[in-house]
């Protein structure tokens, strides 16, 4: 049985103080740190930094922190959830990564995309009708910069490259991947570009994205790509009990999606909803053993390598989320590890 990467991921969402009041961004990006040398300390294989531009998430720039957090750990990957390629110059965000990589020994793992929200079109001076073509040609010159020390490019959204050495070149390979939602024409591109297929599922049935698994080989088939690990991501918490685990998150789980869907017009979430989230849903909550299970069954029904949990989830105080962490890497790690290797039997 190929072994499963388990990982977590993070936007830096700004967390609440003893007071009850949000803490300045300063001192959550010092807590984000403080938290992924506990994942490496618990031997958690990765650590994935989204990257906003909103008050609601401190991390704006995610490889200065992953530098930062490669100076104080020794084996965790360290990426992003996502890098937002569209609003960013690919040659830089290639360099900085190539950096990352050199000075953590090979430990960058990037996870590219477009991103949930479109606060950086206008921040960057982008045209977000350029949408699909930014990415398009963006993730084009990143795919090739992995493999050519020089490169030659045209293309609408950026000046061309002719012959253009870009350093410091990738001293050892460096495993890319790109975050998708849920549209075909997304899997196809990841394909074709021959990078790696991490799902972002955070809705509904984790099985529903088994469609997306099957079209990803049957493109890797038709275009004579090798088949490489395929990840999904999901949001969740876990407490020592179910019921701690699902209280202690709602308060902040329902002020967050209040406040993102009151901005896109969705109608208030409910607690009826949220529970539902959790027992039949993309919602990973719970004690660590049924959160264990619930990731063994996603990886089984998807047939997956890989598997991240988005643990910030709203203003949750730092000493929640650093719970949370210590009992995924001491108990639903080496869980799902168990029941993975007892069907395989």
């Amino acid at each position: 049985m190929t072994p499963i990467s388990l990982g977590l991921d993070t936007f830096g969402d700004v967390t609440l103080g003893p007071d009850g009041q949000p803490q300045p961004m300063d001192h959550v990006l010092r807590e984000v740190v403080e938290q992924a040398v506990l994942a490496d300390e618990l031997g958690i294989d990765f650590i994935g930094l989204g990257e906003h531009h909103r008050p609601d998430f401190a991390i704006s720039a995610p490889e200065i922190v992953l530098a930062a957090i490669a100076g104080r750990t020794r084996r965790i990957k360290l990426g992003t959830a996502v890098t937002v390629l569209s609003t960013d110059d690919p040659v830089r965000v290639f360099q900085r990564f190539s950096t990352l990589h050199a000075l953590s020994n090979g430990r960058a793992e990037p996870i590219l995309g477009r991103g949930s929200f479109t606060e950086s079109y206008a921040l960057f001076g982008l045209d977000l009708s350029d949408y699909d073509q930014l990415f398009e040609e963006r993730l084009e010159i990143f795919a090739r910069l992995l493999r050519e020390p020089r490169i030659t490019w045209s293309g609408q959204t950026r000046s061309p490259l002719q012959d253009a050495l870009v350093v410091p070149p990738l001293g050892q390979p460096m495993t890319v991947w790109v975050g998708v939602g849920g549209s075909p024409e997304s899997v196809v591109r990841v394909v074709r570009q021959d990078l790696q297929l991490v799902l972002a599922i955070i809705g509904g049935d984790p099985g529903r994205f088994a469609p997306y698994i099957d079209l990803y080989h049957r493109a890797c088939a038709q275009l004579g790509r090798p088949v490489r690990p395929i990840g999904a991501h999901s949001p969740g918490f876990i407490a020592a009990t179910d019921e701690l685990a699902q209280e202690k998150l709602w308060p902040h789980y329902a002020e967050m999606f209040g406040r993102i869907g009151r901005e896109r017009g969705w109608p208030p979430v409910t607690k009826d909803r949220y529970l539902a989230e959790i027992a039949h849903g993309a919602l990973f909550v719970g004690s660590p053993e049924t959160v264990a299970r619930k990731i063994a069954r996603t990886v089984r029904t998807l047939g997956i390598q890989r598997f991240d949990i988005k643990y910030s989830n709203g203003p949750m105080p730092h000493a929640d989320l650093m719970d949370c962490i210590r009992l995924y890497g001491e108990k639903v790690v080496p869980m799902v590890q168990e029941m993975l290797a007892e069907k395989a039997a």
